[in-house]
């Protein structure tokens, strides 16, 4: 499978709905940029490279999505004038997820993507992208050391629990709906991607399970 139209080449109309209960206020003042996050997903260039730390699977799953269903809702990450918050896995996170759905590991980013498209279909990476997005808060960083036991809703209409292991070195895990794999944590020096935009990032370490997959 190749795919290589991503996000930012295939915006469509989409609002999501859901938002996120009420947070410790951030001590910054709020963003008023409006890039989106699909122009950062995109701003390495339109392809799968070999650095499996930046979010070239991610980038291609969404314009996957969009390209079969052109009204999904996660089109909302090409619209900056959105606030939300993604969390966003890195391409390791997608390889172990293919790892552990297929029992095969997979070394190219392409080979990652086609494996968990054949494996779960379109429709089921849909609401795994959506389950990572928070529509309606920007949540930076600091926000997020101040909400522990935060429960989050998401896009996917699904939530997860923000889970402060430690403020002071900024150890943050995400509990899911899935009871039987490892929760993701918040990866300290890939927070607040996009910063200053009210469509806000973090990297986290695996991906986010909607349900027990």
């Amino acid at each position: 499978m190749r795919i290589r139209r991503t996000l930012s080449t295939l915006v469509a109309a989409g609002l999501v709905a859901g938002a996120g209960v009420a947070l410790a206020p951030a001590a910054s003042a709020a963003p008023t940029g409006t890039s989106s996050l699909a122009a950062l997903l995109a701003s390495d260039g339109d392809t799968f490279d070999r650095n499996w730390y930046d979010f070239d699977i991610l980038d291609q799953a969404v314009g996957a999505v969009l390209a079969a269903k052109p009204t999904s809702p996660v089109a909302v990450l090409a619209d900056g004038t959105v606030p939300l918050t993604a969390f966003v896995p890195t391409d390791r996170a997608f390889q172990l997820l293919a790892k552990d759905l297929t029992h095969r590991w997979y070394g190219t980013e392409e080979k990652v993507l086609t494996a968990l498209a054949g494996a779960v279909g379109i429709d089921a990476i849909e609401q795994v992208l959506l389950y990572h997005v928070v529509a309606g808060a920007t949540i930076d960083s600091g926000t997020a050391l101040a909400s522990d036991n935060a429960v989050l809703t998401t896009a996917q209409g699904g939530t997860f629990t923000v889970d402060v292991l430690s403020k002071r070195w900024g150890v943050v895990q995400l509990r899911d709906q899935d009871r039987n794999d490892v929760n993701p944590f918040l990866i300290r020096g890939k927070l607040d991607l996009n910063a200053g935009n009210v469509q806000i990032a973090h990297a986290i370490t695996f991906v986010l399970r909607p349900a027990d997959l």
